[in-house]
């Protein structure tokens, strides 16, 4: 078994600031009735528009392509999932391509009776301890799924998606969004909206145990990745209150075994409310037309208050945490750093630091390091989330080379570029 070792440290910055702002400013607009914002000098002209029901809606006019991309953001992820419920927000993205009473199904009022069913039949299973008895509600979890399939159609939606030129349908979960993105032909925009308005309407949560599979397999795959196991190690030691470390996107084993159909319908109505959503739309279409489509189109989601995850800030981290991580991988050594909030001076700093160091022609781990062969591979970078920021480098070892030899390579980098600020303070 190979051994990889990741340390985890407080990043020190060094330096007078950050460059000056440009000149970019907020301005407001009216056109053809609707106002919007836009930010002065921006190469894509976005419109920012915020509607009646708090639905926000981003238009980026292009026309060199007669394709329409589409993205339906929700400020809800991993960190608003129930500490007794994770990987909530993940198993519901999923089931938003299973239609709605509308499409995915041959014979609703047939197939509603056994959806409820089974709703039930899983909060009787979430409650039930005893081995036998739980082994017996999932018999009739299994039958019950079964008989409901003879109603449902498998990839309707999809179908749907294809049917009017999309080349593309896909989704993703993270800390604090879930995404849904599509692309269309510009001519089939009034077809594609009326979708996805139905889509977000009342979507049906079918052929969930399928979705079980998928997820659980999604589960197995990470708990077989070495570079998966070093990433939420390192999250939970940068991280030891915040959710970004205490809970993952996929959630847990036992969360993932005893899902909730109630919980994750109570998760849709929470947070699923236009003014915690945005419609982004870029490609060839006249912005003063589509924002009356999508308005029309969306009219009939309704406002709510959202509460959204408000943590403790985290205390700082003061000594170095190392933690050795076992797995059939070749070795590697992982670095990471706790960052700052989006939008700070720190944060523009790691992402700029990230690139000097990496950026694949000319940083100075690509010169000093990879070029020269003095290690196999070795790169770094910044992601960002909205609380704080990860910096991360990383690097493999040659045959023969000790994890403290890359560890001494990759921090004598961090040495050179403080030197260079030193000298231009």
């Amino acid at each position: 078994m190979k051994k990889k070792l990741l340390a985890l440290s407080l990043f020190l910055l060094i330096g007078s600031g950050i460059m000056a702002q440009s000149g970019y400013q907020w301005k407001t607009a009216t056109s053809d009735g609707y106002t919007y914002k836009y930010v002065t000098n921006d190469p894509t002209k976005s419109r920012f528009y915020t509607l009646k029901n708090g639905l926000t809606v981003i238009l980026s006019q292009n026309v060199k392509e007669p394709t329409i991309e589409f993205r339906m953001a929700v400020r809800a992820g991993s960190n608003t999932d129930p500490r007794t419920a994770t990987g909530l927000a993940h198993y519901l993205e999923h089931l938003l391509f299973k239609g709605t009473d509308k499409f995915g199904t041959m014979d609703y009022a047939k197939e509603k009776p056994l959806l409820d069913k089974i709703g039930g039949l899983y909060e009787q299973y979430n409650k039930t301890t005893d081995p036998a008895k739980r082994k017996e509600i999932y018999a009739q979890i299994d039958k019950t799924s079964g008989l409901a399939s003879n109603y449902s159609i498998a990839n309707e939606y999809d179908k749907m998606i294809k049917a009017i030129g999309g080349q593309s349908s896909n989704a993703h979960t993270w800390y604090e969004e879930t995404v849904y993105n599509e692309d269309f032909p510009s001519n089939a925009t009034d077809k594609f909206l009326a979708l996805q308005a139905e889509r977000f309407r009342n979507p049906v949560f079918r052929i969930f145990h399928t979705e079980l599979e998928a997820v659980y397999e999604e589960k197995n795959r990470g708990l077989d990745n070495d570079a998966w196991k070093m990433d939420e190690k390192m999250s939970a030691l940068l991280f030891p209150t915040h959710n970004y470390g205490q809970q993952t996107t996929i959630g847990t084993i036992e969360h993932l075994k005893n899902p909730s159909l109630v919980e994750i319908r109570k998760y849709y109505n929470k947070y699923y409310v236009p003014n915690n959503m945005a419609v982004v739309l870029a490609g060839d279409f006249n912005p003063d037309e589509m924002i009356k489509k999508v308005d029309k189109s969306f009219a009939f989601m309704q406002s709510k208050p959202v509460t959204l995850y408000n943590p403790a800030p985290e205390k700082p981290l003061t000594k170095i945490q190392k933690v050795d991580i076992y797995g059939p991988s070749a070795e590697s050594i992982e670095i990471s750093y706790r960052g700052y909030a989006e939008n700070s001076k720190q944060s523009m700093l790691l992402d700029l630091i990230s690139s000097i160091l990496s950026n694949g022609k000319a940083g100075l781990f690509d010169i000093n390091l990879n070029k020269q062969q003095k290690v196999l591979r070795s790169s770094a970078g910044y992601q960002q989330m909205k609380d704080y920021g990860v910096f991360n480098m990383s690097a493999q070892p040659k045959q023969g080379q000790t994890l403290t030899e890359v560890q001494k390579l990759l921090l004598d980098q961090i040495e050179i570029l403080k030197k260079v600020i030193l000298m231009k303070a």
